[in-house]
């Protein structure tokens, strides 16, 4: 095996393991705070996208319609999304959150990122920074092989 190809294996399986326990793999466990990671996923998308339609969030999320109807249904459930009509077509309806929603989302994203804080604390910067680098790039290629 070349060392491309072994870069790319030990790539993989590090990847793989960093998200099993960072996320919890399962899209409907629960994350924190009473909602799933698919649910806080949607939260975090609509607080940076703002109001989008159910086609758009479950484009954004990598999901089909019918999961990410789901998910928001949750929300709505829950009282931390809104549907409203669409202002540019008034036969289309749009998701948005509530004040309790936005209120969440910045209480998880403070926990998450103190949480964060506390993995790379033993981290040289440099490191973390090639980190990030990486990352960024590795996201660039995943979403462009996902036609994005």
């Amino acid at each position: 095996m070349d060392s491309k190809l072994k870069r790319a294996e030990a790539l993989y399986e590090a990847v793989n393991q960093l998200i099993r326990v960072h996320q919890f793999r399962d899209r409907e466990s629960i994350c924190c705070h009473n909602v799933s990671v698919a649910q806080c996923y949607a939260l975090e998308t609509l607080v940076k996208r703002g109001p989008l339609r159910l086609k758009a969030l479950a484009e954004e999320m990598c999901l089909d319609k019918s999961t990410t109807s789901r998910v928001v249904d949750a929300l709505l459930r829950k009282g931390y999304a809104l549907k409203s009509l669409d202002p540019l077509d008034q036969r289309a309806v749009q998701l948005s959150l509530t004040a309790e929603g936005q209120e969440l989302y910045a209480t998880i994203r403070k926990s998450l990122i103190a949480e964060e804080a506390s993995m790379i604390a033993d981290i040289s910067d440099e490191v973390v920074d090639a980190a990030l680098v990486l990352l960024g790039k590795l996201t660039i290629a995943a979403r462009t092989r996902l036609g994005d």
